[in-house]
C-alpha cells in the first residue's frame, strides 16, 4: 500500500517544470523497475500534454534498458553464454517486449527439420548440404550484405518472421543448431568476413590456445550457405595481404561473436544518423568485453 502512494505521488509529478525534481522523480521510478512500466503505459494512454508523453516514453525506455543491461550481463557471466540467447538480447533491445518463448519455438522446429534428416553415416559436405536444404530451400531463409545497413536484418525474431536476415543473424541461427546437432562447424576470425568452418578436429573450443592444428574441410558463408575451399581463402587473404593466418582460422567464442555482430549494428545506427541508439549499443557492447 505504502509503495502504491509513493507510485501515485512521483507520477503526479512527472510534469513538473523543475528539471532536479524530475531527474529525481525520474530516478525513483526506474528504481521500481519493470514493475513499473504498466503505470507509465497507463498514465500515457490519459495524458495529452506531448511533452509529458515524451518523458513518460523515455522512462519506459530507460526502465527496459536497464532491465537489458542486467540480463547482458547475467548472460556474458555465464560458464557458456548461448549463442541464440545472446541474440535474443540484442533484440530486445528494439522489441523489449519480445516473445522470447515464441522463438525458441520456431527454432526447435528448425532443429526438429534438420535432425531428421541427418544421420551418422552423412559425410561432411552432405551434412551442410541437408543444412542448407532446410534452412535456404525449405525454411526459404534470404541473406542480405552488411552494407545494406537496415537494422532489421540484425534482430532474430524479424528472420524468423520474415526469412530475411545478414550473416550474423541468419549465421547465429545456423552456429547454434549445429551446437544442438554435434555438427563441427565454427566461425572463424578471416577479416572482413563472417564465414564458418567445418573443423574436423578441435581438441578444447572453450580454449583457442588449446587447438593445436585443426583440419578444416572447407568453409562456409551463412547468407547463401556457398562452401568455399581453402584455396579460394587463402586467395582472398592474398588480396588483403593479411599474413596473420593462424589466428585466422580458429573458432570465435559465442561472446565475441555477439559482440562483433553489436558493433556492426552500431555502424548501421551511426549511417542512419541514429546516434543515440548506437551509443547505447555501445553501452552493451562494453558489458560484453568486460
Amino acid at each position: 500500500m505504502q509503495s502504491n502512494r509513493e507510485i501515485s505521488a512521483l507520477l503526479r509529478l512527472i510534469d513538473d517544470p523543475d528539471a532536479e525534481v524530475y531527474d529525481t522523480v525520474a530516478n525513483r521510478l526506474i528504481n521500481y523497475g519493470r514493475e513499473i512500466i504498466p503505470n507509465l503505459e497507463q498514465l500515457w494512454e490519459v495524458t495529452e500534454d506531448e511533452d509529458v508523453q515524451e518523458r513518460l516514453e523515455l522512462l519506459i525506455h530507460r526502465v527496459h534498458f536497464e532491465d537489458l543491461q542486467e540480463d547482458f550481463v547475467t548472460w556474458s557471466n555465464a560458464s557458456h553464454p548461448e549463442l541464440l540467447r545472446g541474440a535474443i538480447l540484442v533484440a530486445r533491445f528494439q522489441f523489449p517486449e519480445l516473445n522470447v518463448p515464441a522463438i525458441l519455438t520456431q527454432f526447435d522446429q528448425l532443429r526438429r527439420n534438420v535432425w531428421l534428416e541427418l544421420n551418422n553415416y552423412l559425410t561432411p559436405m552432405e551434412q551442410v548440404n541437408v543444412f542448407n536444404s532446410i534452412l535456404y530451400n525449405f525454411f526459404k531463409l534470404q541473406g542480405h550484405e552488411l552494407t545494406e545497413r537496415d537494422p532489421k536484418y540484425f534482430f532474430i525474431n524479424q528472420v524468423l518472421e520474415g526469412k530475411q536476415g545478414n550473416s550474423y543473424t541468419i549465421g547465429i541461427l545456423y552456429l547454434a543448431l549445429c551446437e544442438m546437432l554435434d555438427i563441427p562447424i565454427f566461425a572463424v576470425d578471416v577479416p572482413r568476413q563472417f564465414i564458418f568452418a567445418y573443423i574436423d578436429s578441435l581438441h578444447n573450443i572453450f580454449d583457442p590456445g588449446e587447438l593445436g592444428n585443426p583440419q578444416i574441410h572447407f568453409f562456409i558463408d551463412p547468407i547463401s550457405g556457398m562452401v568455399y575451399t581453402q584455396k579460394d581463402v587463402d586467395s582472398y587473404l592474398n588480396k588483403l595481404s593479411a599474413t596473420e593466418r593462424d589466428t585466422y582460422f580458429a573458432p570465435i567464442l559465442n561472446k565475441r561473436i555477439i559482440y562483433k555482430m553489436m558493433e556492426e549494428l552500431a555502424l548501421c545506427y551511426r549511417y542512419r544518423k541514429e546516434d543515440q541508439k548506437a551509443e547505447e549499443i555501445q553501452q552493451l557492447m562494453r558489458l560484453i568485453a568486460e
